[in-house]
């Protein structure tokens, strides 16, 4: 009897190691089995373009993983200009299925190292708004050339502090864009005749911002609205200006300016514009 139970028990000890070795599978066959995809491959590039007789230099950025034309985004600069926060920006824009261009609106790469600077040169731009508009059309003219992008699906336009002032007036002055997104913007109304705007306004703004007055705010509101856009204001509670950029702080305390990095809003903000424009350009 001892016999015979050492028997099945040996018998069963293989059978199992036998159904274990069945069951396992070898690295090259999970790796036949397993669909491995690759993400995205962000790649930027100087993307000239002229008008007036002046050059400007953005920065082009694309999944260079993606073989297909995607829709297109301009996105419009701080008012201490093209930087790298601008540039990182564009890229994330770029790996979430965006061709993101990072316009220049100064020329020759201007970048403003102190605010006074920095104002100089975002005032002079919003006084000229013909001139503006013209830098916006070269862009978007050489945008449309690349073979990256899908002309079928439009443009949008985003654009932060000076960029987002520069965005809500390219929607007042009824440029061909679907989509006008301001983060923390100066709603300065630089349009001087506002044209019909069918499209969407996003504007996120700090509640407690001290650089965005409110009456400035309502009245571009207003003044979108009037031409047909669809107009969205967002507050956030306890950000102030600057809150989408995480060097704001820095800046704060070396300019003594009402800046501050808000996180929350950040990210708030993020979510609702991208969800604007997959809406507005990819129709989802």
């Amino acid at each position: 009897m001892r016999v015979l139970f050492m028997l099945f028990w040996l018998l069963g000890g293989a059978m199992t190691s036998v159904a274990i070795a069945q069951t396992q599978t070898s690295p090259t066959d999970m790796e036949l089995e397993t669909n491995i995809k690759m993400g995205p491959q962000v790649e930027g590039e100087s993307f000239t373009y002229s008008t007036g007789g002046e050059t400007y230099e953005g920065y082009l950025a694309r999944n260079v993983n993606d073989d297909q034309p995607r829709p297109a985004v301009i996105l419009v600069h701080e008012w201490w200009g093209l930087n790298d926060y601008t540039r990182a920006r564009a890229d994330q824009l770029a790996a979430l299925g965006f061709v993101a261009l990072a316009v220049d609106m100064y020329g020759d790469g201007q970048i403003a190292t102190h605010p006074d600077e920095a104002g100089m040169f975002s005032s002079q731009v919003m006084k000229d708004w013909p001139s503006a508009r013209a830098r916006l059309e070269a862009a978007m003219a050489g945008l449309r050339e690349s073979p990256w992008v899908d002309k079928d699906k439009g443009m949008a336009a985003m654009g932060y502090c000076f960029g987002g002032g520069v965005v809500m007036n390219m929607a007042l002055s009824g440029m061909p864009i679907k989509a006008a997104i301001s983060f923390h913007g100066s709603p300065t109304q630089a349009a001087s005749n506002p044209q019909p705007f069918d499209g969407v306004v996003k504007i996120y703004n700090g509640a407690q911002d001290p650089l965005v007055k409110r009456e400035d705010l309502t009245s571009m509101a207003q003044a979108l609205g009037a031409q047909g856009a669809q107009v969205e204001v967002i507050n956030y509670p306890g950000a102030t200006h600057g809150f989408t950029n995480p060097g704001a702080d820095n800046a704060a305390e070396q300019f003594d300016l009402p800046l501050a990095y808000d996180a929350a809003a950040d990210a708030a903000s993020w979510q609702a514009a991208l969800l604007a424009l997959d809406k507005v350009l990819n129709g989802n």
